[in-house]
């Protein structure tokens, strides 16, 4: 039944970074309630898709949720929101603080209503610093925290973005954490609380907690920057036939490296022998490594490094990747059937445990699947819910 059985979560989020926290929570057991637009979460239309306003990156970032839709600038649609929060365990918003405000949704006012509230809010920047009130988005924050720096510096001197919405990603799983610890705390105090989750500062950390280096001290004793990371050279190796991914890295798997390739005049030589010497001179390390696996096939390294107990993996690309053997072993991409888009590829929950087994509960759901039911259990009664979809509070039950 999954380890958050029994919280009930309010997801006032859209995009990927909320989503993308809130549905882990559903797929733990939580029972998460998403609050939508009338037009429905925009990812809704990122194609392809089979059916207008499911495409895949809705698909995959909001299973194990119910919708509704609301319009929130209504005070009817703010009242049945108001309504949903009264015992409401969680709510998410992915919105400035600002904009929670205008709509008369901010803390000081949620609070009253339900004070063991976790108030979750996962947005731009913190609120006491001045870009407290700047929108965010994945690509600037990236651009903020040095990301296409780095990328510029470990390759062709041009700034890129991670082709990954990766802040958004790591934002959310931050989220959840901060979550599931206020949640304890709660549980132990019987008091809610406010907790912020800034886009900006938590990759700062992320990106910087790799990088200081000898920023770390004052004086400064270099320029910063993890030598071994900003190696040009650190990147998947060409084979005779392809690509491999390759890491050695300690004495032992060093050792192992020698004998397997016979290569004893790295072995006497201290850049490759120690741990220290390849430190000071990675560059000259990988590049050498470089021109090793250049001389045998993929498969041919990948049987001789697992046999000498060297890390190896192979490189794969998005359609590789759904056949790997592992993935395929634990059945990590199953073909499930969704009850209006057919049989679609989903992704199994990647954490297991022993006692609370967690799988998703349903798949993405059509907007305002779920808006009467969710109105009903909050004491709507039928007149009420269709004078709502009469005024434009909410919508009609899709067809």
């Amino acid at each position: 039944m999954g380890p958050l059985k029994g919280i009930k979560v309010i997801d006032m989020t859209t995009v990927l970074m909320g989503p993308y926290a809130t549905q882990m929570l559903g797929d733990c057991g939580a029972d998460v309630i998403k609050v939508e637009s009338l037009d429905g979460d925009v990812t809704r239309l990122i194609g392809p898709m089979r059916h207008a306003g499911m495409g895949p990156v809705f698909l995959n970032t909001n299973r194990s949720k119910r919708s509704i839709c609301l319009d929130l600038k209504k005070p009817a649609g703010r009242e049945a929101v108001l309504r949903l929060l009264k015992d409401a365990d969680v709510l998410v918003y992915n919105v400035r603080p600002q904009a929670m405000a205008r709509l008369q949704l901010g803390y000081d006012v949620v609070s009253e209503v339900n004070p063991r509230l976790v108030y979750a809010g996962v947005f731009g920047f913190g609120q006491n610093g001045p870009y407290a009130a700047k929108p965010a988005y994945d690509d600037l924050i990236q651009g903020a925290t040095a990301l296409p720096a780095l990328m510029a510096q470990t390759g062709d001197g041009v700034p890129r973005y991670v082709p990954n919405a990766l802040v958004d990603r790591i934002v959310g799983l931050t989220a959840v954490g901060a979550i599931c610890a206020s949640l304890v705390h709660r549980d132990r105090t019987g008091r809610g609380q406010r907790v912020d989750i800034p886009m900006f500062e938590t990759m700062a950390g992320f990106v910087m907690g790799d990088h200081m280096g000898g920023l770390t001290y004052e004086p400064p004793l270099d320029k910063g920057g993890y030598a071994r990371h900003l190696s040009r050279d650190r990147r998947p190796y060409k084979t005779s036939d392809g690509y491999l991914s390759v890491i050695v890295y300690n004495d032992k798997q060093w050792e192992n490296f020698f004998k397997a390739t016979r290569r004893d005049d790295l072995r006497a030589d201290p850049k490759f022998s120690t741990f220290a010497g390849r430190a000071a001179n990675i560059d000259l390390v990988y590049a050498e490594l470089a021109r090793i696996f250049e001389t045998r096939t993929t498969a041919e390294w990948i049987d001789l490094l697992t046999k000498a107990d060297v890390p190896v993996m192979p490189m794969h690309d998005l359609a590789s990747i759904l056949h790997d053997e592992h993935l395929e072993a634990t059945g990590f991409f199953p073909v499930v059937t969704h009850p209006t888009e057919g049989p679609i590829r989903s992704m199994k929950v990647t954490a297991t445990w022993s006692e609370t087994e967690a799988e998703p509960v349903r798949l993405a759901p059509r907007l305002n699947e779920h808006g009467a039911e969710i109105l009903r259990e909050i004491g709507y009664s039928h007149e009420e819910i269709a004078a709502m979809v009469r005024d434009g509070v909410t919508r009609a039950a899709p067809e």
